[in-house]
């Protein structure tokens, strides 16, 4: 026996099993955090650097609201649907609205600067949509404070405040309505609506946006509990034309908690015929339904959001990871509109929130798969602009329509001119047409199909059919185009670009022969002669004139997935080796390793499907909230696009959904190294749950 063989313990097996269990409990308590569970629903940021911080969105699908290192600030309240002309590029841009849950406290007569909050922490409740910020005031008051852009109430949002005094005090706490920096000829209004009961103030403001084209107004009200008596009485403050605030004053002894709320609305004229009139009512709306049905509504729209899921064991960093990217692309749409996120959602002004082929290929077939009535609202805004797109294929000399590659408000081409992928990027067409097609798989809804799919499906097929130049059989080149690999300008036969026209011209004759239509007979001739380039290795060439040079994003790998032109296992493991290598470790958006972790999960390689997956979103992480940038190192979240890119690599990949004509399916696939399980739930019309383990 070893000398270090340990002696016989005397202790019977129930008192071991207790002791263990107490050490156990001792351990995990004094876990370091870095080595600790990461809690699959909340985001905690723990330490705040105000030089290094990167605000999460909370936001309903029309209303963003995007956090600030400061106490009691707001960095950006954004709306959708809304733009006006003004700073890049001579095109319609996303503005920033009022500002209407800033605020500031006094305690005791001094205001509260951010260098006086201490043990400030904040923390992301991804199931209740909830930012909540605590810190202590000195010695004399704990404080936390809850921001929610309702879920059920689309231009509405709540800030919840609770006050605990540690001394007695005086407090005054003021909600500030600034106007944004780019509006002009502000006005600002107060009133005062005496019920028997009730008194509603109503801090408004309204200006008008860069050229005049809109009217922007937001309206607020404090929200008093009655636990605590007869309301505190508010006073109206007027500062200059382009702020003003209300406030008011409270007394609180050591030991009492307070709590009061601030509900708010903000609307525009392009939502609206009337938006001042309707900030307030909706405000006051808010305000007499009080806080407690408020979140409970709320809280209700969000579970029933969350009944459609991705739920992981074996990786807990990347259940919560996988959470928040279906929380950001929830949180950037909303189903009973006609409006589509941009790449960067609801999370400021980024990319001027213009829709690309972002919406279209990579995450509209998440919300189509996890909740197409959702998904419809996306389709909506491109039937909506069909016909711009009409005018746009006319305006180039084809037939059909042809999309814009920066689309806005109305559907024309919003690109600024130094980017030739306004001219030029014409994939977009095609993107659109497979989103409707996609749409039309899911949801078997033929009554769609034959109202808004068909009419988008023939006529980006009609100007296919007229963009090819016909130089021969199997020679029906597209000419001078932008590849969806964007550092390829102005080339010849894209990879992409010829895949995705067959995709849309065979979808096309497919949607005419289940509406009983007669279809037209050059589609299906046009696709059969577009070519799909080799190089001498056998690998599909990207473009005609492609020497293997670095690639900026997917091209011929989305021929695989989603277009399903490249179905043999060998063809596709074969251009996954070569053009892994092409793409720069810097510098690229992060969409592509989400589509070759999703082709290696589908070919059965774990291990390469664990690295892409990880490669896809990990280096491009930013503080406090794990928010995604564009690209590694980069500075401008959320990037929702690559959200999409690394779920379709766990719904599709990993999970092995696939979008079929007859439906969704589950074909076999691998899990990534390390994953035990993925169940997916409430998938498709039918809320079908689909789960794969080892």
């Amino acid at each position: 026996m070893s000398k270090f063989a340990p002696r016989k313990l005397k202790k019977a097996p129930h008192q071991l099993l207790a002791c263990w269990g107490a050490m156990l409990l001792l351990c995990l308590t004094f876990l370091p955090p870095a080595l600790a569970q990461p809690d699959p629903w909340r985001i905690t940021a723990a330490s705040i650097d105000p030089s290094n911080y990167y605000g999460v969105a909370v936001a309903n699908g029309m209303i963003g609201i995007v956090s600030s290192p400061a106490p009691f600030q707001v960095k950006n309240v954004v709306l959708a649907g809304a733009y006006d002309q003004y700073g890049r590029g001579r095109v319609s841009n996303f503005l920033n609205s009022f500002n209407l849950l800033n605020m500031y406290l006094e305690v005791d007569g001094r205001r509260l600067a951010a260098q006086d909050a201490t043990n400030f922490r904040q923390e992301l409740d991804m199931r209740r949509a909830a930012l909540t910020s605590t810190f202590d005031y000195q010695d004399k008051a704990t404080i936390s404070y809850t921001y929610y852009a309702l879920r059920h109430l689309p231009f509405t949002v709540l800030l919840d405040v609770t006050i605990t005094a540690k001394k007695d005090l005086a407090l005054t706490a003021a909600s500030v309505m600034e106007t944004p920096d780019a509006l002009r000829d502000a006005q600002n209004y107060y009133n005062e609506i005496d019920r028997p009961h009730v008194t509603l103030s109503l801090l408004t403001s309204s200006a008008k946006s860069p050229t005049g084209k809109l009217l922007l107004c937001a309206s607020n009200s404090f929200l008093f509990g009655e636990a605590h008596g007869q309301e505190p009485r508010v006073i109206h403050e007027m500062w200059d034309n382009n702020m003003h605030l209300m406030k008011f004053s409270k007394k609180l002894p050591a030991g009492q908690t307070y709590n009061y709320a601030v509900t708010g609305s903000s609307i525009t004229s392009a939502h609206h015929a009337d938006p001042l009139n309707e900030a307030e009512r909706l405000t006051i709306f808010a305000r007499l339904e009080g806080k407690e049905r408020l979140l409970a509504f709320h809280t209700k729209a969000w579970n029933e959001l969350w009944q459609s899921d991705i739920q992981i064991t074996g990786d807990a960093q990347a259940q919560q990871d996988v959470r928040s990217m279906l929380y950001h692309l929830y949180s950037f749409s909303r189903a009973g509109t006609d409006l589509s996120p941009s790449p960067m959602g609801l999370s400021g002004l980024g990319y001027n929130g213009h829709v690309f082929w972002d919406t279209d290929v990579w995450m509209f077939p998440v919300l189509a798969v996890m909740h197409p009535e959702i998904a419809k609202s996306l389709m909506e805004y491109r039937f909506r602009r069909l016909e711009p797109a009409r005018r746009n294929a006319f305006a180039h000399g084809y037939q059909g329509a042809m999309y814009p590659w920066e689309s806005a408000d109305t559907g024309v081409e919003e690109t600024p001119v130094w980017a030739l992928s306004g001219p030029f990027e014409h994939h977009i067409s095609a993107c659109v047409a497979l989103a409707a097609w996609q749409y039309y798989s899911v949801t078997q809804d033929k009554d769609w199909l034959r109202e808004k799919g068909y009419p988008m499906l023939s006529a980006t097929a009609d100007f296919w059919a007229s963009r090819v130049e016909r130089n021969g059989p199997g020679r029906y080149d597209i000419k001078n185009v932008v590849a969806s690999d964007e550092w390829a300008e102005n080339v010849d036969n894209d990879a992409f670009t010829n895949a995705a026209a067959q995709v849309n011209l065979r979808n096309a004759t497919a949607a005419a022969k289940l509406l009983g239509l007669r279809a037209n007979p050059d589609w299906l001739h046009v696709a059969q002669n577009i070519p799909i380039l080799k190089m001498a290795d056998g690998v599909t060439q990207e473009h005609a004139t492609y020497k293997g040079e670095g690639i900026k994003q997917g091209d011929v790998n989305l021929l695989a997935y989603p277009l399903g032109v490249i179905t043999a296992p060998a063809q596709i493991k074969k251009d996954l080796t070569y053009y892994e290598t092409r793409v720069p470790n810097e510098g690229t958006p992060a969409m592509t390793q989400g589509i070759f972790a999703l082709l290696y999960a589908r070919l059965g390689d774990a291990g390469k499907a664990s690295l892409w997956f990880k490669d896809a979103y990990e280096p491009n992480l930013l503080p406090p909230f794990r928010v995604i940038a564009e690209t590694k190192g980069g500075t401008n979240p959320y990037f929702a696009t690559g959200a999409g890119g690394v779920l379709q690599a766990v719904l599709m990949g990993f999970g092995g959904l696939n979008i079929t004509p007859t439906g969704i399916m589950q074909s076999k696939t691998t899990l990534p190294t390390g994953w035990q399980s993925v169940k997916i739930t409430g998938v498709g019309p039918q809320r079908k749950t689909y789960s794969v383990g080892r």
